[in-house]
């Protein structure tokens, strides 16, 4: 009760403030009939304007507050693409095993449309990906995430991203990838069983960053051309990629 104290006693004040208006309208103009006609009359209004209020102008503010957080929440993915996304992208593709059955697939156009985008997205959501851990370096690997660990951090601490529960399941999945690969004091020489445990680790990582990565590049499409330009010529799945303009 203490904690709404001066609530109690702002609200009592307002009260008691339209009681001596009142008093004073029928003092003056001695017309009770026509003041509690009106009274009741206001009251009546009061559910329409709760309606007005709570609902119509609650629900565009939070509208617009929502359009605001995507756009912030945009930033942050941008940010980490082009700090680890994109990089990492390209590192996972040395692990695949079959990675020229998907790498034509993701060789994204201008003259993409948003069908496009979703048919990747389906196909890859079905695509069994094979990942070897002991197809390339591992140590490399471990030491460019090892250098983003705190980078990986801020972003996980970043309260925009909570409504992005997709792009927070990724930065979960490519931080216990970095925790694993930090634990090992040498990567090079692990039993197979560990290997194994580890392809498991990329392959969780390695998709869910393509399927974000479609939907990135979805979004810099519609509202950035000039960010998608750039992400087009540095795609990672494209061997011929060249940030010069040709």
């Amino acid at each position: 009760m203490k904690r709404y104290k001066w609530q109690i006693a702002f609200g009592a004040s307002l009260i008691a403030l339209s009681a001596i208006v009142y008093f004073f309208q029928i003092e003056i103009f001695n017309r009770p009939r026509d003041t509690f006609f009106y009274l009741f009359q206001d009251f009546a209004f009061v559910p329409i304007s709760v309606l007005v209020v709570t609902l119509i102008i609650d629900q565009l503010l939070r509208v617009r507050e929502k359009r605001a957080m995507l756009s912030k929440m945009n930033m942050v993915i941008e940010a980490f693409f082009s700090e680890v996304g994109t990089r990492l992208l390209k590192s996972f593709t040395d692990f695949d095993l079959h990675y020229d059955k998907i790498r034509e697939n993701l060789i994204i156009t201008s003259n993409w449309s948003d069908q496009d985008f979703s048919i990747v997205k389906k196909h890859l959501k079905s695509y069994d990906f094979k990942i070897d851990s002991e197809k390339d370096n591992l140590e490399d690997l471990k030491s460019f995430l090892k250098g983003k660990r705190n980078f990986l951090l801020s972003l996980l601490e970043n309260p925009n991203l909570l409504e992005h529960e997709s792009f927070t399941d990724l930065l979960w999945a490519v931080f216990h990838l970095t925790e694993e690969l930090d634990c090992r004091i040498d990567v090079r020489q692990l039993p197979d069983t560990d290997y194994k445990h580890l392809s498991g680790d990329i392959k969780r990582a390695y998709v869910l960053l393509i399927i974000e990565w479609l939907a990135y590049m979805q979004h810099l499409k519609k509202a950035y051309p000039y960010l998608f330009s750039l992400a087009v010529r540095i795609n990672p799945f494209d061997p011929d990629a060249s940030p010069e303009v040709k």
